[in-house]
């Protein structure tokens, strides 16, 4: 394996990649007793249209999730068990583009890590087993259209968008789960969980060299066609709609606002788009920010308040939003502050003190290990490297920040979700 040196953040990672094409990145953490194991494939809910060879396919909302819950049965058992029962604290989650698997550990590492790639690579599914799990799933997805905030994300979602699969639920519908097969889980689990597919990353005191061969000894699946995604017709920066609103049970507004920016395609170029796009909602709405002190001050908005900058399947976003007696009134504040941005000298102190903050909170979360595996394996399947992030956020200067915000925060192209209390009228 390679060993790399990040100094300037006092990093190692050795990076390898076995035969059959599983990208393996070992970061020690010498005298640490904690282990981390992350083991991830670059496969979410957005990719149900693929092609392989000459021929497009098309798979039901919410495979990719359906996959992550019934990976863990075994021939055996349920490997959730196996590691739990071995010392481990294992988990799974399936994100818009990535599904992964990890567990955390202090002795019994080596076995832990045979388990998780054994697993992860050996599907094992029967139609009986499948037919239970979608009554499971099915109330999942039914609990979570009860959850405020969770629609609201989705109405964002498709207010701003038309076409994209981002628009939809990771978990798919009922009726859309209801056509998930034992046949359609495996189908996709050999296209998407191929070793070419998919990469390892480890983080603590651990030998690389032990990482790699355990790797090599456990996955034998050979390496296998990347799929072609098609996430729908491109789309524009305007929004679908400008605003949606509903009720449901809660007791202040809670609302999102934003719109989409326009996407760096692949490598460094997402980085610092990001980078740039988080620093530049910082300045616009972030703690520091005039706007927020004001609002905050005068009880239009609490400490809920937040903003994000998001970029999957081709489309790159920002949202701020929490909860607001007057959604409106705070959305609109948000534009007025754009507008005054586009036309005056954004304050270069304030700018400079939230970069240093931003440098140190980059540097801070160099010390937890789910965050440094999932942003190593994110960057990889993006084709960037997070950890140099420092050094790229300390070369931004405010003409920088300036033009980014020219170019990508336009009120025009801004859209609001609001979820109002039931039986209350907000103005």
């Amino acid at each position: 394996m390679k060993l790399t040196e990040y100094k300037h953040i006092n990093e190692q990672v050795y990076k390898g990649t076995l035969p059959n094409g599983l990208s393996i990145f070992v970061i020690p953490k010498p005298g640490f007793h904690k282990k981390y194991a992350y083991f991830a494939t670059d496969y979410g809910g957005v990719d149900r249209r693929f092609k392989l060879g000459n021929k497009w396919i098309d798979t039901p909302a919410g495979v990719a999730h359906f996959l992550e819950h019934k990976m863990f049965d075994t021939e055996d058992g349920n490997a959730l068990e196996a590691l739990s029962a071995n010392g481990a604290s294992p988990n799974a989650y399936t994100s818009f583009d990535i599904t992964a698997y990890h567990f955390e550990c202090t002795d019994n590492f080596t076995e832990n890590l045979e388990i998780l790639l054994d697993f992860v690579s050996t599907p094992y599914f029967t139609a009986e087993s499948v037919q239970k799990e979608l009554g499971i799933i099915a109330q999942e997805i039914l609990m979570y259209e009860d959850i405020p905030d969770v629609c609201l994300y989705y109405d964002f979602l498709k207010s701003l968008l038309k076409n994209n699969p981002l628009r939809d639920s990771i978990a798919g519908t009922v009726e859309s789960i209801s056509m998930i097969t034992a046949d359609t889980l495996y189908d996709c689990h050999k296209v998407f969980y191929a070793p070419s597919n998919m990469a390892l990353c480890v983080v603590g005191d651990v030998d690389p060299s032990m990482v790699y061969e355990t790797a090599q000894k456990v996955i034998t699946a050979e390496a296998a066609e990347i799929p072609l995604r098609d996430y729908g017709a491109p789309e524009t920066l305007s929004p679908e709609v400008f605003n949606i609103e509903k009720s449901m049970e809660v007791s202040l507004p809670i609302f999102i606002g934003g719109c989409k920016v326009s996407p760096a395609a692949f490598g460094s170029d997402i980085l610092l788009q990001e980078i740039t796009g988080m620093l530049s909602l910082e300045m616009l709405c972030g703690p520091s920010s005039p706007l927020y002190l004001k609002l905050y001050a005068d009880g239009h908005i609490n400490a809920d308040f937040s903003a994000s900058y998001s970029s999957a399947a081709g489309v790159t976003y920002i949202a701020f939003g929490g909860e607001a007696r007057e959604p409106k009134r705070v959305y609109e504040e948000v534009l007025n502050a754009i507008q005054h941005n586009l036309t005056n000298m954004p304050d270069k102190a304030l700018f400079e003190r939230i970069k240093k903050a931003d440098i140190g909170g980059h540097i801070r979360a160099l010390n937890s290990f789910s965050a440094i595996a999932s942003g190593v394996i994110e960057g990889h399947f993006r084709g960037y490297d997070p950890l140099e992030a420092t050094t790229i956020l300390s070369k931004i200067s405010i003409d920088d920040i300036i033009k980014y915000m020219r170019i990508n925060f336009i009120p025009e192209n801004m859209t609001l979700s609001v979820i109002n209390p039931k039986n209350e009228v907000i103005q």
